[in-house]
């Protein structure tokens, strides 16, 4: 019997439709690929549990860096460089062949990297059927040191205890720190002994509102959620370990 899998966005470009697309997944959870909608990609080659096709990425001064994306059954994105002979970049992420064909920093592996299809050269990926075999949850491994290094803001939280109901700051520097934060979100009989940096009790003095009302914002210090502190879900506050609906709905639904 066939599963339907879906994902929470259309893929744009490949014909005009904006219906929610799906892939197929077996028994065992894995991918079934769709041929038919792949074979017009250049070098389209189907492996007992992976497709691969030609791609690329251009350059504006050194022109165009070739390689094979490779995505296996699981939804994992490897690519392997071969813009010269003997190039040591195999199975590395997305990001990491912008990175060597000098794109660092663009974040955009989406668009920046193409595919040739039967009637159209260089078709960014997010135009083609192919990332929508992309889910967090295959990739989060791979992605997880690269995304650390992203500078993705996160304005620091308060939380109430339970039991005395004072607000208690949580700094959110880093993906333990962001970790900590949402546990205890969680955690529907939090107090004040949980908190992670030091030990106090409900007797101890809450933030003054002046301090509380700096979060953190680069952009302001009294800033209460702007476009640049206030982040909707990525791979860094989103855990693959985590059962909670956000987490679960991030790493198999979110766009890549």
């Amino acid at each position: 019997m066939l599963k339907l899998f879906i994902t929470a966005f259309g893929c744009r470009g490949w014909g005009s439709s904006k219906r929610r697309k799906q892939f197929r997944v077996g028994d065992d959870g894995k991918i079934l690929f769709d041929e038919e909608e792949l074979k017009m990609i250049l070098g389209f080659n189907r492996g007992e549990d992976y497709i691969e096709v030609l791609c690329g990425t251009t350059n504006k001064v050194y022109g165009d860096y070739v390689g094979r994306l490779k995505i296996n059954n699981n939804g994992e994105y490897f690519i392997t460089c071969e813009c010269c002979p003997g190039c040591p970049l195999v199975n590395v992420t997305p990001e990491a062949f912008e990175k060597h064909a000098l794109k660092e920093g663009t974040g955009r592996w989406k668009s920046n990297i193409w595919v040739h299809c039967e009637d159209e050269d260089r078709v960014p990926l997010w135009k083609t059927p192919l990332t929508k075999y992309y889910t967090h949850q295959a990739n989060e491994a791979n992605w997880k040191d690269s995304a650390m290094r992203k500078r993705n803001f996160h304005r620091d939280e308060f939380l109430h205890c339970t039991s005395c109901r004072k607000e208690r700051r949580f700094r959110l520097k880093s993906r333990p720190d962001i970790k900590n934060y949402h546990e205890a979100l969680n955690n529907k009989s939090w107090t004040c002994s949980l908190w992670p940096y030091h030990k106090i009790t409900c007797d101890d003095d809450e933030e003054r509102p002046s301090l509380r009302a700096s979060r953190g914002c680069s952009r302001s210090s009294t800033c209460q959620g702007c476009s640049t502190c206030y982040c909707e879900g990525c791979i860094k506050c989103r855990f693959e370990d985590c059962n909670c609906q956000e987490c679960r709905d991030f790493m198999l639904y979110a766009k890549p």
